[in-house]
């Protein structure tokens, strides 16, 4: 069964930090970038962040780039994101999610990319 296991969500104050772990298991992650999407409030799932777990590569959104770093260890088939300076419109659902990746650049993360889906996780930003 795949299972993408989401967690570290919680209330942090604007300009604090938060660490979101993504616990990936049933599936050969190796062939599949891994990163994170974000449901504001009232608005549609924005793709985040995403990591290759075959070489390593990164993408950034623009909305996240320089405050957002995504890792991985591929020991515990675990991804995990560092969001730090944490705005209010940080605020949302965030999910984790695998799509199929054979390693070099991340052209796209969008919504219709992931094959696989985690629960969200949810992190407020209070201003």
């Amino acid at each position: 069964e795949v299972q993408l296991q989401a967690s570290g969500g919680g209330l942090v104050q604007a300009g604090g930090s938060l660490r979101l772990s993504c616990a990936a298991s049933g599936f050969d992650s190796n062939y599949y970038a891994i990163g994170w999407f974000r449901r504001a409030p009232g608005k549609g799932r924005e793709g985040l962040s995403a990591i290759s777990i075959s070489d390593g590569r990164t993408y950034y959104s623009n909305s996240v780039k320089g405050r957002f770093t995504i890792s991985t260890d591929n020991a515990k088939n675990t991804v995990y994101v560092q969001m730090r300076d944490l705005k209010a419109e940080d605020t949302g659902v965030y999910y984790c999610a695998a799509a199929p990746h054979w390693g070099g650049r991340i052209i796209l993360w969008e919504e219709g990319v992931p094959h696989y889906w985690g629960q969200g996780t949810q992190v407020t930003v209070s201003s």
